[in-house]
């Protein structure tokens, strides 16, 4: 069997989500900066999510969870998911408790990272997710797996798949990738096109 696994930002949503936090609450400038030195890879992502998470942290968890709910999504690629959902998982780096209702809405199994929270703040990361660790896992099981990603936080999930394939329909897919990926698609109907063939 094909296990499909997605990157949540910029490849099922049409928006990075930790920018949208940033956007309603105002605080853009800093949190834009991060995310685009660590799409392109020249900030490692657990630091850079460290450093995001601290500045984010701060902001109520349930009012993020309701405004990442209603974050954009690309419509062939969900239909696609709902179509084969047994086959299909999200392994993002978000939090747990900011991505809750937006995974539920995805419809399938996701892999987050996960945080305490207290009083509806994040208190503490107590897990930053390794996407190569969710390929393996399936591999082990013997799954054929494909992985849909962009930037450089999938490069080693990207190596281990049996199939990857570099996204870029929000953003450039970061160069880090672009040297070990099986496909490179710009658009949502060449996406769902290929992963029709790889069914």
């Amino acid at each position: 069997m094909t296990k499909f696994i997605f990157d949540l930002d910029g490849t099922v949503t049409s928006q990075e989500t930790l920018p949208l936090i940033s956007k309603h609450f105002n605080i853009s400038k800093e949190i834009n900066k991060i995310t685009k030195e660590t799409i392109q890879g020249n900030i490692p992502f657990v630091e850079s999510f460290i450093k995001r998470v601290h500045i984010l942290g701060k902001l109520p968890v349930d009012e993020i969870c309701e405004l990442l709910e209603k974050t954009e999504l690309y419509p062939q690629i969900i239909c696609f998911i709902k179509k084969n959902k047994k086959n299909c998982v999200i392994a993002t780096g978000n939090l747990d408790c900011w991505v809750e209702k937006l995974v539920k809405k995805i419809g399938c199994l996701s892999y987050t990272s996960n945080a305490n929270v207290e009083n509806n703040h994040v208190t503490k990361i107590t897990q930053i997710i390794k996407k190569e660790d969710i390929v393996k896992q399936y591999k082990n099981l013997g799954e054929k797996v494909v992985f849909i990603g962009d930037g450089n936080n999938d490069m080693e999930a990207m190596r281990l798949a049996d199939v990857s394939i570099a996204c870029g329909l929000t953003h450039k897919p970061a160069k880090s990738i672009l040297t070990i990926t099986d496909y490179l698609v710009f658009n949502e109907e060449a996406l769902c096109r290929q992963l029709n063939q790889l069914l």
